[in-house]
């Protein structure tokens, strides 16, 4: 996928960068039973009303797009390619050709439509966008869609251009190198999927102006400093030396904020 950078004809595309999505599939209506549409999101509680996450509210509406992260057995082609407005990666509409059914998964780079995916409990071939168990995928090769318990849906690396590498193999767990250069531990039953998310450009695109985001449903965030003090710690125009907080107290630097956890 490639990105264009936009020609500086007004203010609100001077700075733009932009994916160049026509490889995608713009509609696809085979499947409807795929979306699913919930309720837009404000931000606030829908008893109460009251304002539980900031900085949420508008937006144009979108549907949500059921992806399957489950390891049962399934051998299916590629039909298409599409934009997921809900995730920053593409996703791929698969055909089942052992269930005839229709399902959606995340795009591993490269695996274009017309190609064959297969996700089995046995060794096959080590094509890209197949999916099988840790034990079976040699150490070295590059991975996403992990998951910790053979029975459990896909949990870790699933951002767009992410991969994992597998550093480690004994009797009983695998040893795996998350793109945050952790180390995690994870059983040699469990299953994972060759190859690496699509859309790698992702971190390249610049929106450009305040607009944008407000179609994607981000509100603007006000200073601390620039409230009254019943509003904030940090307000009346000053922070009176204090480190800084949230609005709620909390300090937001050098507080670790991360629970340590040890691997089994």
């Amino acid at each position: 996928m490639e990105i264009q950078k936009k020609q500086p004809t007004t203010n609100g595309v001077r700075h733009q960068i932009n994916l160049v999505k026509s490889l995608l599939t713009k509609r696809s209506h085979l499947v409807k039973t795929l979306l699913k549409g919930f309720k837009k999101q404000s931000g606030r509680s829908s008893v109460t009303g009251q304002i539980t996450v900031r900085h949420k509210g508008g937006g144009v509406k979108r549907l949500f797009r059921i992806i399957n992260f489950d390891n049962y057995n399934y051998t299916a082609i590629v039909i298409a390619s599409l934009y997921d407005p809900n995730r920053n990666s593409f996703i791929s509409l698969n055909y089942d050709l052992l269930r005839n059914s229709f399902f959606n998964t995340l795009m591993t780079d490269c695996v274009l439509p017309g190609a064959l995916i297969k996700c089995a409990n046995k060794k096959h071939d080590y094509y890209l966008g197949n999916r099988f168990r840790l034990e079976d995928i040699p150490a070295g090769s590059v991975i996403h869609s992990v998951a910790l318990v053979k029975h459990k849906p896909a949990t870790y690396i699933r951002a767009a251009g992410t991969f994992g590498q597998i550093i480690q193999k004994t009797l009983t767990f695998c040893r795996i190198k998350l793109p945050s250069k952790k180390v995690l531990h994870v059983s040699i039953n469990a299953f994972a999927t060759i190859g690496t998310i699509s859309n790698k450009v992702n971190n390249l695109v610049y929106i450009g102006k305040a607009g944008r985001s407000r179609l994607k449903g981000v509100r603007p965030s006000v200073r601390g400093i620039a409230m009254n003090p019943v509003d904030h710690p940090h307000g009346g125009k000053s922070n009176a030396g204090k480190p800084c907080v949230t609005p709620w107290g909390k300090p937001t630097k050098g507080q670790p904020t991360v629970k340590k956890k040890k691997n089994l």
